[in-house]
């Protein structure tokens, strides 16, 4: 991205799909593909763990993050819906039924 441009989606909302692409990603790999620092990476996955909308599991010496797909968006405007069909409708996925 070029300077001064601007994206429909915070770096919070960034690093949630990356995870929900790739359970098993690294931070590393999330923070090249956002372009934020890992450790910006590490912070916003603490606030989504925290928050409630992603659990963290130990597997091995790695994470696993799995998304909670029935939690809401948290702005008024949004809060009918739910992650897991935010999250189907950026990666292009057809609508069950």
């Amino acid at each position: 991205m070029r300077p001064g441009e601007w994206t429909f989606l915070s770096n919070h909302g960034h690093v949630l799909v990356s995870l929900a692409r790739d359970p098993d990603v690294r931070m590393r790999d999330v923070a090249e593909m956002v372009g934020i620092t890992e450790r910006a990476v590490q912070q916003i996955v603490r606030d989504l763990v925290d928050q409630g909308y992603v659990h963290r599991e130990r597997v091995g010496r790695r994470n696993r993050y799995d998304v909670v797909r029935a939690a809401h968006l948290r702005h008024a405007l949004e809060a009918s819906v739910e992650l897991g069909d935010f999250l189907d409708l950026l990666a292009g996925r057809p609508e069950a039924g």
